[in-house]
């Protein structure tokens, strides 16, 4: 059973809602949810002339492999009626596999850790209230002592 954290956003639409609709749709076909994050609320990273996300963080037990739950984790963004249309642009939900177990994975579809994880507070913030101690695969650091050090200025609210 390999332990998972990825993080979730949503910010167009019922953004409450569609990642509600996201954690049954990962419980139903990815695994056990074991933890997570409350919900917070960030301004748009990247591409900034957007609406304010939802984000949040989730722990599951998966007996899926990278790739396999990368599929999943796609598949349940389609039927959320994901698309991608611009890098970075606004979104019904955003599903990101930022930790598989300690695992470094270097692969043309899928790179964990997530290569930009350490550089976007909406993804450190709810990521150490569920993990703060866990050390990020290839660092020295704890998520808190990353969430410390992040260059990310951006506020990030917790809002449930």
């Amino acid at each position: 059973m390999a332990v998972v954290y990825l993080s979730l956003g949503s910010n167009e639409g019922d953004r409450q809602v569609t990642i509600q609709k996201a954690l049954v749709g990962i419980e139903a076909a990815c695994g056990r949810i074991a933890a997570q994050s409350s919900i917070y609320e960030t301004a748009a990273w990247g591409l900034e002339e957007q609406p304010n996300f939802l984000n949040m963080a989730v722990k599951i037990e998966t007996t899926l492999t990278p790739i396999a739950l990368l599929d999943a984790l796609q598949q349940i963004e389609a039927e959320l009626h994901r698309q991608r249309v611009v890098r970075w642009g606004q979104r019904t939900i955003d599903i990101d596999i930022i930790l598989y177990d300690s695992e470094l994975i270097e692969m043309p579809r899928l790179q964990v850790p997530h290569p930009r994880a350490r550089l976007r507070r909406f993804v450190l913030v709810p990521m150490a209230e569920i993990a703060p101690e866990m050390i990020f695969p290839g660092t020295n650091e704890s998520i808190a002592e990353m969430l410390e050090h992040c260059p990310d200025n951006l506020a990030v609210h917790k809002i449930a």
